[in-house]
């Protein structure tokens, strides 16, 4: 897992702005495989409660998420 894009993706997510898979794969240019690879990953290992919002085409947090990198 590359961190910067779990980063983008978190960015995304907190806007409500990602658009369908496919749209979001294309803008983190990555395939749509690969976005439900990491979506799933921050589901399992980060807690992240990611739901898609059909209606809205955006996947959104289902509760609030606040993802923190510390060194």
């Amino acid at each position: 897992m590359d961190i910067r894009v779990i980063i983008k993706l978190h960015n995304k997510i907190v806007l409500q702005k990602t658009g369908t898979p496919k749209e979001l794969a294309r803008t983190l240019e990555i395939s749509e495989r690969t976005l439900y690879n990491y979506v799933l990953y921050m589901k399992e290992e980060l807690n992240a409660h990611i739901i898609y919002d059909a209606n809205n085409k955006t996947y959104k947090y289902a509760s609030p998420c606040k993802l923190s990198f510390e060194c």
